[in-house]
């Protein structure tokens, strides 16, 4: 009996250790943690914006919060075109 390509074998074997490396990649690539660092100026703009806000502003928004997650907020269609209108106008115009 004769046995042809022989060399099969390694190609299975090749194949094999291609997808254990990508395995080992993904692995340490999940393993990495995303840092943020905020500088000290940030920290004391977010600060002074939080001492200085309208207090019928953050009812309003509270307002709006509630409507976005009961799925009662509507856009006005008209007002929305109206503030977008100035803006497609002068990319028109340029």
């Amino acid at each position: 009996m004769k046995i042809n390509e022989t060399g099969r074998v390694g190609a299975i074997n090749s194949y094999q250790r291609h997808i254990e490396s990508q395995r080992q990649e993904s692995d340490r690539k999940a393993r990495r943690k995303d840092e943020v660092s905020i500088s000290t100026e940030a920290m004391e703009l977010l600060q002074a914006q939080g001492k200085v806000q309208d207090p019928r502003r953050l009812e309003r928004i509270e307002e709006l919060k509630a409507q976005v997650s009961s799925g009662t907020y509507h856009v006005d269609a008209g007002k929305l075109a109206e503030k977008l209108a100035p803006y497609f106008k002068s990319l028109t115009e340029k």
